[in-house]
C-alpha cells in the first residue's frame, strides 16, 4: 500500500462523522437543467425589475447562477430584491433536482457510511429544499435525517464561511477532530479548515484538481472517483 493510499484510508476509516457537499460529491445538480439557462432566467428577471444595471456586462453573461446572485447581494445586500432572486434560484434548483445526475458510486458511499453508524450531514450552498428533494428521489433521506444544512437568507454565510459546517457539527454533536468533509471546491476546503475538519477533495476533472491544489489541498487526499472511497469502506 502506498503512502498516498495509507493517508487516504486513514481519513476515511477513522471518521465518525462525515459532511458532504451536495453539488459534486453527491450529484451534478444542473446536469439536466442547465446552469447557464438558470443564469439567463435570473438576468431576464432582473431586467424586468429594471435592476439589470446592478450587473456588469460580464455578470450579465455569467453561466453560473451563483455569480448573478452574489453580484446582486454585494451591491444590494439583504434587500427584497436579493430575497426574491434567491427564491427564484431555489425554484430553479428544485426543478433541477428532478433531473440531477447522481455522482457515480456516491449513493453506495452514503449507504456504506450510514450502515457503519457514521453520522452524516450535507453541507451545501444550495437550497436545503432542493437537496432534500434529490435525496428523497434517491432513497437517501434516511441516511441524513434532519442533517441537511444549506443556504439561508444570509448570503454572507455561504461557504467559504464555515456556517453550514458549524451547524452540521452542532446538530450531530460532533467533535471537529472526528469529522471529515468531502467537497470539490476551494470554498469547501476553506470552510473545512476554518471548522477544524479534515478534508478529502473529489476532483472529477483536471480543472477541479488544479483548483483544489492551488488552494492548498493535500494531493494525497484527492480522489477522482467516489469509487475510491467506496473501495476503502468495503475493506
Amino acid at each position: 500500500m502506498t503512502s498516498h493510499s495509507n493517508n487516504l484510508v486513514g481519513l476515511i476509516t477513522r471518521a465518525r462523522y462525515v459532511l458532504l457537499d451536495f453539488d459534486g460529491p453527491i450529484c451534478r445538480l444542473f446536469a439536466g437543467h442547465a446552469a447557464d439557462h438558470v443564469s439567463r432566467e435570473l438576468v431576464r428577471w432582473l431586467e424586468k425589475q429594471g435592476a439589470d444595471g446592478l450587473l456588469t456586462d460580464a455578470e450579465q453573461r455569467a453561466t453560473d447562477p451563483w455569480d448573478v446572485l452574489r453580484a446582486v447581494d454585494r451591491r444590494h445586500p439583504s434587500g427584497e430584491l436579493v430575497v426574491e432572486l434567491e427564491e427564484r434560484l431555489t425554484q430553479e434548483e428544485l426543478l433541477a433536482a428532478c433531473s440531477a445526475e447522481p455522482t457515480p458510486y456516491a449513493d453506495g458511499v452514503v449507504r456504506a457510511w450510514a450502515a457503519k453508524g457514521v453520522g452524516l450531514a450535507v453541507t451545501t450552498n444550495n437550497s436545503p429544499a432542493a437537496t432534500r428533494k434529490y435525496l428523497g428521489l434517491r432513497g437517501l433521506e434516511t441516511c441524513f435525517g434532519i442533517h441537511v444544512h444549506g443556504r439561508t437568507s444570509d448570503l454572507s454565510r455561504l461557504k467559504p464561511h464555515p456556517d453550514c459546517l458549524e451547524r452540521a457539527l452542532a446538530g450531530l454533536d460532533a467533535d471537529p477532530s472526528e469529522a471529515l468533509m468531502i467537497g470539490d471546491a476551494p470554498s469547501d476546503l476553506e470552510a473545512a479548515s476554518s471548522s477544524g475538519v479534515r478534508f478529502v477533495g473529489y476532483v472529477r476533472n483536471p480543472r477541479k484538481r488544479e483548483a483544489l491544489l492551488t488552494a492548498g489541498a493535500d494531493p494525497e487526499c484527492l480522489v477522482s472517483s467516489m469509487a475510491e472511497v467506496l473501495t476503502v469502506l468495503g475493506r
